[in-house]
């Protein structure tokens, strides 16, 4: 995948160990499988932007906020 996907995806990771979230916990509350998640923070797969804004607020943030 390209750089942004992956810049994406370490955002994400970065946002998500700040909160003490673990990677199964956040997988369970965007109801995706914990590999799908493992996959977007290491940038494997691209992200669609309905996804990211579900992400943003699980974690509780802004969707920009997330974007490199």
């Amino acid at each position: 995948m390209g750089t942004l996907a992956k810049k994406i995806g370490a955002n994400i990771r970065a946002k998500r160990k700040e909160l003490g979230i673990s990677q199964d916990g956040l997988a369970l509350e965007c109801s995706v499988d914990r590999s799908y998640m493992g996959r977007i923070e290491r940038g494997e797969v691209n992200i669609t932007v309905e996804k990211l804004y579900q992400v943003a607020e699980k974690l509780g943030c802004a969707p920009a906020s997330l974007l490199p």
